[in-house]
């Protein structure tokens, strides 16, 4: 996958669906005023990238700050997404593993959860993404 070689941007925000069944995880992430606005939001592990570092390093690191897990595989890039914050490149993949997410950074999360593709909660961060999830998710497990 050539997107993972790129080096990126602080725009560039690469972000994973880890699958087991037809279940990802997602994580409530609650935002404050100085880092976009007061809200609420269930989101995927991910993140923004430093300038010049690669989206497979970003993605990796993002994800073991945020759920601990180590042991991620990455099969697919989904596409690129307007991110929430106008400028910003969500690059997504799917993945899979065996681990469960932990929570790392209670001043960021409140949970992070295995919850079924199709029952994701109606706050999640970005309507866009969640709707290739769910359409690869779906049409890989019919």
């Amino acid at each position: 996958m050539k997107k993972l070689e790129e080096k990126g941007t602080s725009k560039i925000c690469p972000a994973i669906a880890i699958m087991r069944d037809k279940k990802i995880i997602i994580g409530l992430r609650h935002y404050t005023p100085d880092k976009w606005k007061a809200i609420s939001v269930w989101t995927l592990p991910g993140g923004r990238c430093d300038d010049g570092e690669k989206v497979e390093t970003t993605l990796r690191r993002e994800v073991v700050e945020e759920t601990g897990i180590t042991q991620l595989n990455i099969d697919n890039f989904l596409g690129e997404i307007d991110g929430v914050k106008e400028g910003d490149v969500v690059y997504l993949f799917v993945g899979t593993s065996e681990q469960n997410p932990k929570l790392l950074e209670p001043e960021k999360f409140s949970e992070w959860k295995w919850e079924d593709v199709n029952r994701i909660p109606k706050n999640f961060i970005n309507p866009g993404v969640l709707k290739l999830v769910q359409n690869f998710v779906n049409n890989a497990h019919t």
